[in-house]
């Protein structure tokens, strides 16, 4: 029966029907507003508490060296390491099985009970008496932070497939966000008392929680939903359901490749601008400021009107071309000023990641969303693991004494190379993708693309 039929049977039983009628439509209409923003903000609280740890993690950390007797800096450098590494590898393991689960049983109680989880794990990190316990917290933290891969299972759900990628540009907006406000957060907050940054990040996790167990409805119908399989939560097992989908096997290598590229570079930020530039901690924040500031402005604001004109497959293309040519920019530039303009360019290169989702969860069936996300997820975790090791070795090896070539931005370098490889990955595996030509060869792609 139409809506007319529906207005006018309403209106000849019902003295008020057009009253009625309007409750009735609000009462089935699904409410997505709340949800998204959910989404969003739980992803901006997830980044916020990584983002402040960067400046009162190591002195943390240092703190509780040797039972709490303190270490020198190296030790707490290399402690920092392993904590960084064994979040990844909790992410890693973990992405896949809240992503199948949340196939099966809904995406509302995985994230609800991941977000109680990390509200509960910043306030043990805050109370951990020894370096050991505080291991256990960061461990615990990467799992939890796992639910990432649910938040972009959500948004496939309750989002048509042509403002997707709109959708995930907020999802960037977020990690934007919480890079500005992290650090800066917690360098406030660190100035009062070392472990007050995670009690305040305890607090908005847990209010955040609150409010989505009133608010957030759940986004996958029972209908849609998978059974639960064990190998569908194997972190490598996982991997084999990519296959499924030549399009996403190929991009989900391609952003492997990038994400060498990005943790390399996130890694070797700081020692490059101080060697290099001899930038104080403050102006390094500065340029993170500025990072998390052009992330958001082209991720929140720009993406849904540049994806749509350019389409997506071409955004993407231009993205990581424009990531490539940051990367010799970051390497080459010979003043510290240089940076800045480069910063505000590389942040057009944004409009990469959320195409790339796009074109993703429009090749996924309804009920496979969460499994491939997790997959993903995980593949990018690898890269979290790898891609510092190698970047930090390559720096270390240009500016040693002994160097073949002294050359500061050797790792930057290596990083455009990843990028270089990346973007001829995704231009061969969405050759097929509409708007692009079959028999384009991923040179030709990238070439039209520019």
């Amino acid at each position: 029966m139409s809506a007319a039929v529906c207005f006018w049977s309403c209106r000849t039983k019902e003295k008020d029907g057009t009253r009625v009628t309007s409750l009735l439509c609000r009462a089935v209409r699904p409410k997505h507003t709340p949800a998204i923003g959910f989404i969003f903000l739980t992803l901006l609280l997830d980044v916020l508490g990584f983002g402040v740890l960067i400046p009162v993690g190591p002195k943390l950390v240092q703190s509780l060296l040797h039972g709490g007797a303190g270490g020198t800096d190296s030790e707490a450098a290399y402690a920092v390491g392993w904590l960084s590494a064994t979040y990844a590898i909790m992410q890693f393991l973990f992405s896949p099985l809240l992503g199948a689960l949340s196939d099966r049983i809904g995406r509302r109680p995985v994230l609800l009970v991941a977000i109680l989880g990390s509200g509960l794990d910043y306030f043990a990190m805050a109370f951990a008496p020894t370096l050991a316990i505080f291991f256990v917290t960061r461990a615990i933290n990467g799992l939890s932070g796992a639910s990432m891969t649910v938040c972009n299972a959500y948004i496939a759900d309750i989002t048509p497939p042509e403002k997707r990628a709109a959708a995930f540009g907020m999802i960037g907006a977020a990690f934007g966000l919480g890079f500005i406000l992290g650090p800066l957060a917690g360098g406030i907050l660190g100035s009062y008392d070392i472990r007050l940054p995670f009690y305040v990040a305890g607090a908005f996790s847990l209010a955040n929680w609150l409010y989505g167990f009133f608010v957030l409805p759940e986004s996958l119908p029972v209908e849609r939903r998978s059974h639960l399989k064990l190998t569908r939560a194997n972190p490598i097992a996982a991997f084999r359901g990519l296959g499924r989908y030549p399009v996403v096997a190929g991009l989900a290598a391609a952003m492997f490749m990038l994400n060498l590229a990005m943790f390399g570079l996130h890694m070797t930020w700081v020692l490059y601008t101080t060697h290099r530039y001899g930038w104080s901690p403050t102006k390094v924040g500065l340029s993170l400021f500025c990072v998390g500031l052009g992330a958001v402005i082209v991720q929140a604001g720009l993406v849904r009107k540049i994806v749509p004109w350019l389409g997506e497959r071409r955004s993407l293309l231009i993205g990581l071309c424009i990531g490539i040519l940051a990367y010799i920019g970051y390497g080459s530039a010979t003043e510290g000023w240089m940076i800045f303009v480069i910063i505000a360019f590389a942040s057009l290169g944004g409009i990469a990641q959320p195409a790339a989702q796009a074109i993703i969860t429009k090749t996924v069936r309804p009920y496979e969303q969460g499994e491939i996300q997790g997959a993903l997820t995980s593949l990018q975790c690898v890269a979290q693991i790898f891609g510092p090791i190698a970047a930090t070795q390559v720096f270390g090896i240009f500016i040693a004494e002994n160097a073949p070539i002294y050359m500061p931005g050797a790792s930057f370098y290596l990083s455009a190379i990843f990028s270089v490889l990346g973007t001829l990955v995704a231009a061969w595996a969405t050759r097929g993708y509409p708007g692009a030509k079959p028999h384009e060869t991923p040179a030709e792609a990238i070439a039209k693309a520019a």
